[in-house]
């Protein structure tokens, strides 16, 4: 009876709720450092993240930039996918008004027939560099207007699937490698219309707050809302991505958020001259007359240690109805990448991976 008494009182450890945590990777270029261990850092990075439990890890794109490294995400995915084992890789994402649409597809259905059931094609209509850095990506073509990114999103999927109908001319020309299952498709928004573009066509949605800094509660309101079922998605999915920098205590999390505040304040200015030290932010701040209390509360980004970075990722989640947020991790060192991605995951209790060093695809097999 004593016993029965004992099991009945024991206090139990109250569960924690599950979110999916995964990773957007820009590449970031310290001041002092350079392109090439800004991508060896990345490397090194989705290696930790899948060790630790991230879900999926994308890479970004941008050009003509001194800060971030990752310009051609369909040359960086392979290359990370065949370090790690397990976790999904992908793009964070391709700017597609850029490029081709079946040329995109017959990468992306090279990629997944490489890396089967890993791979993850987010596209986006940013022109992630300068106006001048778009007219190279043309190279003497009229830009493609931001009226046909629909048009191309379907042509998209449609060489994706090889699900062009039978009286469409495109059907004639197919996108190779065949025989292979296609990429998660998402679609890179921060508003409303990306949303309903991404519900009609049953594509993965993914919200960029940590670019926009505005309230997106409603353009994902909006995705679940007109949602149509498709073949890789039977239910609306959606993910939200913000900047995330978690230390061990709130002043050292305060301090390197400095960094990105005063790289956003020098690009406002046409400055690009990388990712500053907090030491130089701090500097530079002061000659400014900037008041740092200033900076706080950004929407961009959640800063602080891992409970509370843990409280405010559970909140955007469930305002949001996400239950997957990709977190965007900028510092000057990469040390301080390394520990924030740690904290974050022993804080929201990710379930350890697998251990990272030779990559799993077609390749390996053979």
């Amino acid at each position: 009876m004593a016993e029965a008494d004992e099991a009945v009182h024991t206090p139990r450890k109250e569960a924690r709720p599950t979110l999916r945590l995964g990773v957007v990777d820009q590449s970031p270029v310290p001041n002092g450092r350079t392109a090439p261990e800004a991508l060896e850092a990345t490397l090194q990075l989705a290696r930790l993240c899948e060790s630790l439990g991230f879900s999926r890890y994308w890479l970004a794109e941008h050009h003509s930039t001194n800060s971030f490294a990752g310009s051609a995400p369909e040359v960086l995915i392979p290359r990370l996918a065949s370090v790690t084992r397990t976790i999904r890789v992908g793009s964070g994402g391709v700017m597609l008004p850029h490029y081709s649409p079946y040329k995109v597809a017959e990468q992306f259905r090279m990629l997944e027939t490489l890396f089967p059931g890993r791979i993850d094609l987010g596209v986006g209509r940013a022109p992630a560099g300068t106006g001048r850095a778009a007219a190279a990506l043309r190279y003497g073509r009229e830009p493609i207007g931001v009226d046909r990114f629909p048009e191309q999103l379907r042509d998209l999927r449609d060489w994706l699937g090889e699900s062009y109908p039978a009286d469409h001319p495109n059907r004639r020309v197919r996108a190779t490698p065949r025989g292979t299952d296609r990429p998660q498709m998402w679609i890179l928004g921060s508003g409303g219309s990306t949303a309903r573009l991404a519900a009609e066509l049953g594509m993965g949605y993914s919200f960029a707050q940590f670019i926009s800094g505005v309230d997106g509660t409603e353009a994902m309101a909006t995705y679940r809302a007109r949602f149509q079922p498709s073949d890789e998605f039977r239910r609306p999915t959606g993910s939200l991505a913000v900047g995330v920098i978690c230390a061990d205590t709130a002043d050292e999390a305060e301090r390197l958020a400095l960094s990105m505040h005063l790289w956003r304040m020098r690009i406002i200015r046409g400055v690009d001259r990388g990712i500053p030290s907090p030491e130089q932010a701090r500097d530079e701040f002061s000659r400014l007359g900037v008041a740092l209390s200033e900076l706080q509360d950004d929407p961009k980004t959640v800063v602080g240690p891992p409970d509370q970075v843990r409280s405010r990722l559970l909140a955007l989640a469930e305002r949001y109805g996400v239950e997957e947020i990709l977190t965007v991790t900028v510092t000057h060192s990469f040390e301080a990448r390394r520990r924030s991605y740690r904290l974050l995951a022993e804080a929201m209790d990710l379930a350890p991976g697998p251990k990272s060093g030779s990559g799993t695809g077609l390749a390996r097999e053979l």
